[in-house]
């Protein structure tokens, strides 16, 4: 019995410790996101991103691996050395005739004696070999020269994985403010239709107004609240959407876009030229890249020399006149040999190999050419539509305020009106409605500028004229 508590009690407190630890995995895992602990502007935002976001951190990992490549490459530059010892207890039964290089039948050396025997005896052997190639007509540097160029590929393709994620960050950074202000608008509406559901009830409690008034300022009231909750699903939405983009997708993330709300930003012109560009960098690096292959493939068909030395031992327990050793004998070196020499190798036929070779890389090179003019020309009809998006934002964000004060003016003499019985319900709920979209229409107008400002950095590949607005904007330097 003392036995069985004693098993019941260790079976408890393995369960108990299984259960802690399936709790603790989520909870690790929970804390793995830093979260950035204050609210985010832009700029502080897109920086969090390209700090924490995995795709970031992948390119910075493959341009670490191309980094690392040129250096593994330089080492064709560097002598082979190679080392062998072996034993091995085998048949001494040699015979004479030729046979084809393979790797199934082991060679054995020493003279063909008249008689074989299925006893085996001890060998050994031991060597080393340094190959050192002095020249090569250029083949070991066009192969550091593809290294290098994978590396620039790399680092290009890192730079325009940045700007994707600045792009990601920024657009929903943006979506967050707009959500924000729609919530903001939205909660003055549901205020304002409150205030004139409580007045009208009062007046039609009165008789003064048909209680027909009072269900259609219930209805504006009702619908006016739907509308404030969908406002905050989508705010949730777009929050949601930000934590994903900063690399820490679960996380409250709160911002601070209320230097983007006052005056909209100046414009700026970008003076960096379409091809320095990252999309466009990468498609010129992919052309060095087969320009580099192609080099490789020109400098193949040389000749190899290689300066060869080597030194070895072998010993055998098999004797020449057929005899056998005894004990250990055969795992000791009992010759000895040395050997300088000077190797030169080449393949005759791989000439036609090569030249199609080299045809399949000019194809690819002409591709990526393509490619790269294609790329130019997406780019330079992006940058157009981004400058014609921002002009056509910046306008509107000039007449919002009319439009707003007009609404406002508008509403105001509705209601008067509404309260001296000279208008309908229903022209004060129109009024109401149309304040409604001339605050959120004036809202989103500056950030709307904000937005397609970044959309022309993004066209032109240059962020820093951007965020150099926006810490402007922030009070920054």
């Amino acid at each position: 019995m003392p036995n069985a508590t004693h098993n019941q009690l260790n079976w408890h407190n393995r369960l108990l410790g299984i259960v802690l630890l399936l709790v603790s995995i989520p909870h690790a895992y929970s804390q793995q996101y830093p979260s950035p602990g204050k609210p985010l502007t832009l700029d502080e935002a897109i920086n969090f991103g390209l700090s924490h976001y995995p795709a970031v951190r992948a390119s910075l990992e493959r341009m670490s691996a191309a980094k690392e490549g040129v250096g593994l490459s330089r080492m064709i530059y560097l002598p082979r050395t190679d080392l062998l010892w072996q034993s091995n207890r085998a048949t001494r039964n040699n015979i004479f005739g030729a046979l084809l290089p393979q790797s199934i039948v082991p060679p054995i050396s020493g003279p063909v004696l008249p008689s074989t025997s299925d006893r085996g005896a001890w060998s050994s052997a031991a060597g080393t070999l340094l190959s050192w190639e002095p020249f090569d007509f250029g083949y070991r540097g066009a192969t550091v020269g593809v290294a290098e160029a994978a590396e620039t590929r790399a680092n290009a393709e890192l730079s325009l994985t940045k700007l994707d994620v600045a792009a990601l960050v920024g657009q929903a950074f943006l979506a967050v403010a707009a959500a924000q202000q729609q919530v903001r608008a939205s909660q003055a509406d549901v205020d304002r239709r409150q205030v004139l559901g409580n007045s009208v009830h009062v007046l039609v409690n009165q008789e003064l107004r048909p209680g027909a008034d009072a269900s259609r300022a219930d209805a504006e009231l009702a619908a006016a609240k739907i509308q404030l909750i969908r406002s905050h699903e989508l705010e949730q939405e777009t929050r949601a959407t930000l934590g994903e983009v900063l690399g820490i997708a679960g996380t409250q993330v709160e911002i601070d876009a209320t230097s983007l709300i006052g005056k909209p930003p100046q414009p700026y012109t970008s003076s960096m030229p379409l091809s320095s560009h990252p999309l466009a960098q990468v498609g010129t690096a992919s052309i060095f890249e087969v320009k580099a292959r192609e080099k490789v493939l020109s400098k193949s068909f040389y000749p190899r020399f290689n300066l060869q030395g080597a030194l070895s031992g072998r010993g055998s327990g098999a004797n020449p006149n057929g005899s056998f050793g005894t004990g250990t004998d055969g795992l000791g070196l009992e010759r000895r040999n040395w050997a300088v020499g000077f190797t030169a190798t080449f393949s005759v036929l791989d000439f036609a190999s090569l030249h199609f070779k080299k045809q399949i890389e000019q194809a690819s090179e002409r591709a990526q050419r393509a490619d790269y003019e294609k790329t130019l020309q997406n780019l330079t009809a992006q940058s157009q539509r981004a400058k014609a998006a921002y002009d056509s934002a910046a306008l509107i964000a000039e007449n919002t305020p009319v439009e707003l004060q007009a609404a406002q003016l508008g509403e105001s003499q509705a209601r008067a009106r509404y309260q001296s019985g000279l208008a309908s319900i229903v022209e004060l709920a129109d009024a109401q409605r149309l304040l409604l979209q001339a605050e959120t229409e004036d809202d989103l107008a500056r950030l709307g500028v904000w937005r397609a400002m970044l959309g022309q950095a993004l066209a032109q590949g240059d962020l820093e004229p951007f965020l150099a607005s926006v810490r402007v904007a922030a009070g920054g330097k």
